[in-house]
């Protein structure tokens, strides 16, 4: 079965191992890939040049890999198959790209999300902790009635 690489580097995330060990590295080979997409889809490439692109796409899976968790890893390299001995032609090498540029954005929209969990954990846990460290108030503090209207007015401040 495929996992979402956002679903994946969301629980990695949340959990103690780090889903992208190299995020910088992850984001400049991504925009790197997501440019030679953008160039392949422009530009008739000649068989030299698929050879090249396809080493650079190679190049950049092999990269990519060793910046992320085992799971993450393993799930790009049965995405990302080595292309044959030939020159792939222009469709192979677009459809490629654009499949290992829209693994990474779900790879970045999961990462976001988990930070997102995260801070939401932690403003949680924070009020939960002021909420804690607060002294208990009576249960029927003085002048007020049963249903907490007060029959004088309290204090100048509140």
């Amino acid at each position: 079965a495929i996992v979402d690489p956002g679903l994946a580097a969301a629980g990695e995330l949340l959990g103690t191992a780090p889903a992208v060990s190299e995020p910088a590295k992850v984001m400049r080979i991504g925009a790197m890939i997501r440019t030679l997409l953008d160039e392949v889809r422009q530009a008739e490439l000649d068989e030299a040049s698929r050879d090249r692109m396809r080493e650079i796409y190679e190049q950049s899976v092999s990269e990519l890999s060793g910046a992320l968790s085992t799971e993450l890893r393993e799930e790009l390299q049965r995405l990302a198959l080595p292309f044959d001995s030939e020159a792939p032609s222009e469709a192979e090498l677009r459809v490629a790209q654009a499949q290992l540029v829209g693994w990474l954005e779900g790879l970045f929209h999961g990462i976001q999300a988990a930070v997102a969990a995260q801070q939401m954990m932690a403003q949680r846990q924070l009020l939960e902790m002021r909420q804690g460290a607060l002294p208990a108030g009576l249960t029927n503090p003085e002048g007020a009635d049963a249903e907490g209207a007060e029959k004088h007015p309290g204090g100048v401040y509140l």
